[in-house]
């Protein structure tokens, strides 16, 4: 893959060796970065390649914050939650995208490709090690064993690495007579009780003679990690090849990088992917690629590619490791990357007039709570208390807006108000639907495969399996065609279903829910009881953002005069960036529906916004209390659920 030119001139320090008690960059840096920097060979020797008296020394943040988005030019190193990655952020002399630079441990050395060659060949004595792996953790951690073997060092790795190795790798007792490999903990009986107190441990292996006598057991981690030698035992290769192309420490540490980044990740995309920071990945042919950022938005990357032909590989491999291989037959794939982001490709020239295409929209792991939403001014606390009761009591919803604009994320997080004890089967084409309760169907689509006779497995098919698995609420990713006219006949007997849906009005959700390809009866759509219309928007400072623009109940249909009647209980005010309860005292549900249902007389109705109001003061107390991460948010208002105070 290409690297572009960056915007500024890149020093050469071939020839430059760094001492770091005297060094006068090191010395310059402040704390934190000369601390990182110092920890961290790789972003040390990035440092030395910038032309620091042009753009001076950039601001290191260990975690980005939202306000750092609001520089206008912006010089930031921010450190990656994989840990060993790091992102420089400049500004676009030109002031259309701002640069981001991925800087990682990989080395460029002039005998590369020979290098690789030689690595690839003494993989191939490890090949039934590496076959023997299930999943991308272990062969990530495999692959590091084997490297360590064929670059004959020590072995190094954390403890969660080791942990990963396959099952009962670690299970068998060495027998007595053999000569091979111990380990043993690091520092050495200190080790143990840094696993024990939660700290990183780290297993070192050493050469160790054979002797005449039984050796005696070690405890602690040498005991449990001593049978991993008896499978690799010395290197299996002859050839030295550190020594052979004079490779370094960090040399050899960037090569192992980069090898596990090619077999195991999406190749140089793999830090983009990594970065909890970045929301989408996009290439629109040769040239750059481009990033969505959650702080920076849109930017553009230091690299891309070149050539069609370039392109053309990276994404053919990358189709490949995801197990949806595209051809000149199928050019068009949706499919899921191992972390769960979805990715969409478009193959060849003959579809697509400027080259492949590919766009990754990524998938968060930790889903976003609806405290986090409403601290964002994604909707206030009162519509949110206002959809946690209309959830509780089985109501219809479709959350629904354009591309991107929030819609997944907004389901995720009501998710949190559905009972804690009930059973959700969730259908989708591609896995983004995150529900924190236990008792959860999580189903996905299929498509036929090349060559095959089967019509593969619909969101209609998974559907309409569904209503026969007992569920107490369904929620669907997506409804785009005949499973529509399924999810009305669902509503009808009283499975509560939550979808999203493309579309950014009521009026625009009507008319797409009775046109084709979906045609639900007319007389259906009343079912449907709820449309939250959610948008990305430009705020009044200028920014863009998402909200929750209104929030519409469906009240019924007229044959008469064919029309719809919807009552807006909640909507965004452009100006002021508020909402407004416009449906207070004269929302349909919480009065005609919710209240008699909860055992309210017709005189006492209109009490039912005194918990909208109470539940928005919980909702309020709760941020202020500090919580907001998904998993501890539904865990408390489950409890509170649970106990009758919610």
């Amino acid at each position: 893959m290409a690297v572009f030119e960056l915007p500024f001139n890149v020093v050469d320090v071939s020839e430059h060796v760094c001492d770091r008690e005297t060094c006068e960059l090191v010395q310059q840096l402040p704390t934190a970065l000369k601390e990182a920097a110092l920890s961290y060979s790789f972003l040390l020797r990035y440092l030395h390649t910038l032309p620091i008296a042009e753009i001076g020394i950039p601001v290191y943040h260990e975690e980005l914050e939202k306000s750092d988005g609001d520089e206008e030019t912006p010089n930031f190193i921010y450190k990656s939650n994989t840990g060993e990655i790091f992102f420089h952020v400049f500004p676009d002399p030109e002031g259309i995208r701002d640069w981001l630079i991925a800087i990682e441990p990989s080395v460029e050395h002039p005998k590369f490709p020979m290098i690789m060659a030689d690595i690839e060949e003494g993989l191939i004595e490890y090949t039934n090690e590496l076959e023997s792996t299930e999943g991308d953790q272990q062969l990530a951690a495999m692959l590091r064993w084997t490297l360590s073997h064929i670059f004959k060092q020590p072995v190094e790795m954390d403890l969660d690495e080791i942990l990963a190795l396959p099952k009962g790798f670690l299970g068998e007792e060495i027998e007595e007579e053999e000569e091979g490999l111990a380990l043993s903990g690091a520092e050495g009986d200190s080790a143990t009780s840094d696993e024990q107190n939660g700290s990183t441990a780290v297993a070192v292996v050493e050469k160790v003679e054979k002797t005449e006598a039984k050796p005696a057991k070690t405890g602690g981690k040498s005991g449990l990690f001593a049978p991993i030698t008896k499978l690799f035992g010395v290197s299996k290769i002859n050839l030295d090849i550190a020594k052979k192309y004079g490779l370094d420490e960090d040399a050899i540490e960037g090569i192992k990088y980069s090898m596990v980044r090619e077999k195991v990740g999406m190749g140089v995309l793999q830090p983009l992917i990594n970065d909890h920071h970045i929301e989408d990945i996009s290439c629109s042919g040769v040239g750059q690629i481009f990033v969505e950022h959650k702080v920076f938005k849109s930017m553009k990357c230091s690299f891309g590619y070149q050539t069609h032909a370039e392109l053309d590989e990276h994404v053919l491999r990358m189709s490949e490791r995801i197990k949806k291989p595209v051809t000149f037959r199928q050019p068009v794939v949706d499919a899921s990357l191992p972390d769960g982001s979805r990715i969409n490709i478009v193959y060849g020239q003959d579809v697509s007039l400027r080259g492949t295409n590919y766009t990754i929209r990524k998938f968060s792991e930790e889903a976003i709570s609806i405290i986090q939403l409403c601290k964002w001014k994604s909707l206030s606390w009162e519509m949110a208390a206002y959809l946690s009761i209309t959830i509780e009591d089985g109501m219809n919803m479709f959350v629904s807006g354009e591309t991107a604009s929030g819609k997944t994320t907004l389901m995720n997080a009501l998710c949190t108000f559905i009972e804690p004890n009930a059973k959700i089967v969730s259908i989708e084409d591609t896995a983004e639907v995150n529900v924190p309760h236990k008792n959860w169907i999580k189903e996905v689509t299929r498509k036929p495969k090349p060559g095959e006779t089967d019509s593969g497995v619909g969101m209609f098919d998974l559907l309409r399996a569904a209503l026969r698995q007992r569920p107490e609420f369904i929620i669907i990713g997506e409804i785009r065609g005949e499973e529509g006219l399924i999810a009305f006949q669902a509503m009808q007997t009283g499975h509560p279903v939550m979808a999203t849906f493309h579309a950014a009005s009521v009026q625009k959700l009507i008319q797409r829910l009775v046109g084709d390809p979906i045609l639900v009866p007319k007389n259906y759509v009343d079912n449907l009881n709820i449309a939250v219309i959610q948008v990305a928007v430009r705020l009044p400072d200028g920014k863009m953002g998402r909200r929750a623009i209104a929030i519409n109940e469906i009240v019924n249909y007229d044959s008469a005069a064919d029309a719809f009647s919807f009552v807006e209980v909640f909507q965004w005010d452009p100006v002021t960036d508020t909402f407004e309860f416009t449906g207070f005292n004269n929302s349909y549900l919480l009065e005609q529906i919710i209240a008699p249902a909860r055992g309210y007389p017709p005189a006492r109705r209109r009490q039912i916004y005194s918990l909208v109001k109470r539940r928005a003061r919980i909702l309020e107390k709760l941020a202020a209390s500090g919580l907001e991460e998904y998993q501890e948010v539904y865990q408390t208002i489950a409890k509170a659920i649970k106990d009758g105070v919610f």
